[in-house]
Order: structure tokens, then sequence, then C-alpha cells
């Protein structure tokens, strides 16, 4: 009984949260371990199963930088990394773009289609999606800054009941061009801010924002990510995480996320229960 009490209590803690979001369109960016672990990667689908039954439109966009690495050095190609972004060479952009596009993009579209959603895998060529131009004027090769999202795209496969599968890679400046390798988390961003989603949800490997204690920090407004990093607690890979975040919040999306995937149907537990399991990041 005393079980049964406790699944009850737990729906209606929810029940707010699904009322309140119901009818939104969220950003979810989709790497790490919840990527790969097999556990993890049917949870997820299933938590974007129950998002879509509950009328939530979801958007995921994926990253694959451990595959795209793993191969690379297969092939005896280098990866050279600063604040977090890839460099990308020419000969990488094509395996970027084959393990993106072709490899992960469609695993994932199938896992989904498999547990019940309409999902449809996409790349920022497909359509021209994403437009973009190097990176700190070609500092870092191939990886590219995005300059353009055509929202419409994706609205017309919300509008027919679709779930995005998109793939960070961009299309170049002018025919023939190979494209641009995007940052998974600044791709996710960008097509946030583009079509107005409420909320953008990062699923990384850690619990989400850590303090100098290595402590989770609940909440953070766009002033004291600034502080935090200035200070240096927030610093590598986490810079372009918060970077996305608030480049979101400051567009216009209501707040956005960093969770760890790593924890059980942690979408579900961020989005629908009043404690949360990561960090949200809002305007001051």
């Amino acid at each position: 009984m005393q079980k049964r009490s406790k699944i009850v209590s737990i729906l209606l803690d929810s029940l707010p949260h699904i009322k309140l979001f119901s009818g939104s369109t969220m950003v979810i960016k989709y790497g790490g371990a919840a990527q790969i672990n097999p556990t993890l990667k049917e949870q997820f689908a299933i938590d974007i199963v129950l998002l879509y039954m509950l009328g939530i439109k979801p958007v995921i966009v994926h990253g694959g930088g451990k595959k795209i690495t793993d191969l690379l050095g297969k092939l005896g190609i280098e990866s050279k990394f600063v604040e977090g972004h890839r460099i990308t060479c020419i000969d990488s952009m094509k395996i970027v773009e084959m393990v993106l596009s072709g490899d992960i993009n469609k695993e994932i579209t199938s896992f989904l289609n498999h547990h019940g959603v309409k999902a449809v895998g996409i790349s920022g060529k497909d359509s021209s999606l994403l437009r973009a131009e190097p990176k700190d004027g070609g500092r870092f090769g191939y990886t590219g800054e995005v300059k353009e999202v055509k929202a419409e795209i994706i609205y017309n496969l919300l509008e027919k009941g679709f779930v995005p599968v998109i793939a960070p890679v961009a299309e170049g400046e002018e025919a023939g061009h190979p494209g641009y390798n995007i940052n998974a988390d600044t791709a996710a961003s960008e097509i946030a801010k583009a079509i107005k989603a409420r909320k953008v949800i990062f699923l990384t490997d850690t619990q989400g924002v850590l303090d100098g204690e290595g402590c989770l920090m609940e909440s953070l407004t766009l002033s004291e990510v600034e502080e935090n990093k200035r200070s240096g607690v927030i610093n590598g890979g986490m810079i372009p995480k918060v970077d996305a975040c608030v480049e979101c919040v400051k567009g216009g999306v209501e707040k956005a996320h960093i969770i760890d995937g790593r924890v059980e149907h942690s979408l579900l537990l961020e989005l629908f229960t009043s404690e949360g399991i990561g960090t949200e990041i809002l305007r001051d």
C-alpha cells in the first residue's frame, strides 16, 4: 500500500508540469552516455514517446563526438580541440558527415520509430536547414558558426506530427562546398532560438554545472554564469554548453537545462518533478 501511495504522489506531483508543458516545443540535445549505452538509449526513446503522447513537440539535435574521435583515430587522423570545440580539417569533415548524418542520425531515427514515434532524420544540409560560415575566421578549419536556420522546415515537420532528428552538419557558402561541422550544443541553441522553443535541454555526462566544491548548482542566472566563467569554476568542455544555454535564453527561450543523461529517465525527472535533477539557466 505504501508503494502505491508513493506512485500516486509522483503522478500528482507531475500533473502541474504536464499541464504547463503540453503543446510546447522543446529542443533536446542528445549526446554522451545516453547515446551509447544500450539501456540508456532504450530509456531515452521511451521518454521521447511519453513526451510525444503528452502533446509536447520534441526536436532532437544529436552529437557524435566520441564516435568521430574513435574513427579518426583508427584512420590515423589526430583530433584537436580548443575550448571544447573541434578543429575540423578537410579529411576530418568527410568523417564527421559520414558518422553524424549516415550512422548516428539514422540509428536514432530508427530507434525512435521502432518505439512508436514518427521520427524523421535530416542533416543541416537538407533543404538548406542550416547555413554556416567558418568559426573565428577559419581558425577551426571546417568547424562553422550557424548564420541561418530555416525554421519553416522544422515547423512543417512538427505540424505533420513528426519528431525531427537533426545532425549538426551545415551547408557551406557555395555549391560543392564540403559543409561545416557544427558543435551540437551550438546547433541546438540556434535551432531553439529560431523555432521559439519553450525549453532547450542538454543531455551530458555530468550532473550539471558544478561549483568549486563539485556540488550541483541547481539554478543559475545569466549574470551568475558569467561570474563563474570569469572565476574559472565553469571551464573546459562545459564552456560551450553554458554558452549555448546563455545564447538560448538571451534569444527568447524560457529556460535552458543541463542534465545528466547517465541517469535513467533523466528527461522525465527534469521536466515532470518539482526537484528536477540538473542545472537550469534563466534570465536575471
